[in-house]
């Protein structure tokens, strides 16, 4: 035996000796790149995430007779302190391709001991020459670490200060990914940690992946799955929901037991370790990502780790007193509700001008929806209509009602004022699409009148097609699309991909609103997909089958906008323009989440109050 060799085989017996052993970062690691200088506070606050996770054992032992595979890759991680009972050729099968145990080098150099093997000593020598005699835990980690510094950045709303550095990062761990990288592919936490990312983030990573993943069996008789590791399960059913395909059953397969799992662990009130910890379960079971606002989580993460109140309505509701739309009597007033959507969703400083947008808009909606459903007689509708149509100066001479005056100069003003301010930024003339999306909206909420007026039943597919514009989610974030930065030529506005786009988040809000609201709408004699869905049936579908199946177009359309904005290869829509799609499909999940959030007084109350009115709540650090 070599000298080197020798002295890594005595440092190897001194390893499995239980001495203590400590944890060093390198100086010129990652984690020192992305907590530079320029913001020391927000990489303390980091590397405390990401320090307490990978020191945390956060586990549920099973019944100690179980003899299923997962105890004996139980036995072998801790086969150090079990010495000779154990049969180490047996352990050896559980020898990575880097020569080690489960990445762990006591256990490896326990393993060494007892039976000489050459990839072993590598591997210990390998750590020996980087490190000293003062050896890690675990190694190799530097995937996991990267993936959870990322993840956890992103989680605290930082993710745009540190973009260079988090896409220099995930190019390295893709690359891993291609080459079916071991410390990836042998750590299911790993594994879906890096699918989650790399996916949401563009790359283009395939859920084939998780084939035996989706296998309960196989967790089960995994090391993970006899410890009942919380923390890996959540892992994985988290990145079961990134779900960009129909076809992607081993996801819904890998959803399933994860889900059901993570009740269970909850249910049976076994000790998942700490508060925080079954906090986080809870929380990921009843605000799945595509209904939670990035706001709130950020705001929940950061107070996880006093403030005076702000009060950041004030302009809005100066805004709709100096447009009189605080006369309008059927109109509800709901500004707080309007400017929640727009601060949970576009909450960075620079998208202040994209933010204010959405908040009118919203609001000129909630005015216009109302003078549709019951506000407005059909000779003012048709008025408002003519006024939208002509859109010149004159309309103050028009003969009409106060109520439409005063709409009008509301949606005049406004649109005006946002056309300005975003053709400057385009450097081209918008304000025509903006009033072209009104308009749209306008003729389609007139359909809808006509229809109950005339007591007419469309088809479904009529219906529908028409639904899907009286929804109003265009008004709200397609005249926000031009503040967010990229350039939006007038064949990018155009294009099919905009259109489908468009079409998928209005086909989830008017199913999501239809399925939410059908009580109240029935009672007012409103027809509406579901009622539409039982009427075509001649009554052999029930309220429940019909939700049922409109649930299932909702994970559809929902599924193929999320792959559409993760496309890269011929998409012509800016990723950040894509990003306001995907977030406006969000905020309907979660304003629809048990009812219709937004005519209930009180659903939404709790959410409003966190991003708008409480301060954040910050422990000491």
């Amino acid at each position: 035996m070599k000298k080197e060799e020798k002295k890594a085989y005595l440092s190897a017996q001194w390893a499995a000796s239980g001495e203590p052993q400590s944890v060093q970062v390198a100086s010129g690691s990652s984690l020192g790149l992305l907590v530079s200088a320029r913001n020391r506070c927000i990489g303390t606050l980091v590397y405390r995430l990401v320090v307490g996770p990978i020191n945390t054992h956060w586990t549920i032992p099973l019944e100690q007779g179980n003899n299923c595979e997962g105890r004996k890759a139980y036995l072998a991680y801790v086969a150090e302190g079990l010495g000779n009972i154990l049969d180490w050729r047996e352990i050896m099968k559980y020898q990575r391709k880097n020569g080690s145990l489960f990445n762990s080098p006591s256990t490896t150099a326990a393993a060494l001991m007892h039976i000489y093997d050459a990839k072993a000593l590598e591997y210990l020598h390998s750590l020996l020459s980087r490190f000293g005699c003062s050896v890690p835990t675990s190694y190799p980690v530097d995937v996991h670490i990267h993936l959870c510094l990322i993840d956890n950045i992103e989680r605290l709303g930082v993710a745009r200060h540190f973009s260079h550095e988090i896409k220099s990062i995930l190019d390295r761990i893709y690359r891993c990914w291609l080459l079916n990288d071991e410390e990836i592919s042998s750590d299911m936490a790993t594994s879906a940690m890096a699918f989650r990312l790399l996916r949401m983030n563009g790359y283009d990573v395939s859920s084939d992946c998780f084939t035996k993943f989706s296998e309960v069996n196989y967790f089960y008789n995994s090391l993970q799955g006899y410890l009942k590791d919380v923390s890996t399960v959540l892992e994985l059913y988290k990145a079961s929901q990134i779900k960009i395909s129909p076809n992607e059953q081993v996801l819904d397969k890998l959803g399933s037991w994860s889900r059901d799992f993570l009740k269970q662990a909850l249910i049976s009130n076994r000790k998942l370790g700490p508060q925080v910890a079954l906090q986080e379960v809870d929380y990921a079971l009843n605000f799945p990502f595509y209904a939670n606002l990035e706001r709130l989580e950020h705001k929940r993460n950061i107070e996880n780790f006093g403030a005076e109140k702000f009060h950041v309505l004030k302009t809005s509701y100066h805004w709709v007193k100096e447009n009189k739309l605080d006369q309008l009597e059927f109109a509800w007033q709901k500004q707080a509700y309007c400017y929640f959507s727009a601060a949970a969703t576009l909450f960075s400083p620079e998208m202040s001008e994209a933010r204010m947008s959405w908040a009118k808009n919203t609001f000129l909606i909630t005015v216009v929806d109302d003078f549709f459903d019951f506000g407005g007689s059909r000779e003012e509708l048709e008025s408002l209509i003519s006024l939208v149509e002509k859109w010149d100066g004159t309309w103050k001479e028009e003969s009409c009602s106060e109520q439409v005056k005063i709409i009008f100069s509301a949606l005049f003003n406004t649109i005006n004022e946002l056309g300005i301010a975003a053709s400057a930024l385009q450097q081209r003339s918008v304000t025509h699409h903006l009033v072209e999306i009104w308009l749209s909206l306008m003729k389609s909420m007139m359909k809808e009148a006509e229809w109950t007026l005339n007591k007419e039943v469309p088809s479904l597919d009529e219906y529908m097609l028409n639904g899907c514009l009286s929804f109003a989610s265009g008004p709200v974030f397609l005249p926000a699309l031009y503040f967010v930065g990229p350039k939006l030529p007038e064949y990018v506005v155009d294009h099919l991909e905009y259109q489908n786009l468009l079409k998928l988040v209005g086909t989830c809000g008017r199913l999501l609103n239809d399925m939410h609201g059908f009580q109240r709408e029935d009672k007012e004699g409103k027809l509406n997909s579901v009622s539409l869905r039982i009427l075509h049936s001649h009554g052999s579908a029930s309220e429940e089958e019909v939700k049922k199946e409109m649930q299932r177009a909702i994970d559809g359309s929902r599924t193929e906008l999320l792959r559409l904005v993760l496309q890269r290869d011929g998409s012509v829509v800016p990723r950040p323009c894509k990003d306001l799609f995907w977030k406006m499909c969000r905020i309907l999940h979660v304003f629809y989440m048990k009812t219709d959030g937004f005519t209930s007084p009180n659903e939404m109350l709790g959410a409003v109050n966190s991003v708008i009115h409480e301060p954040l709540k910050v422990s000491h650090m």
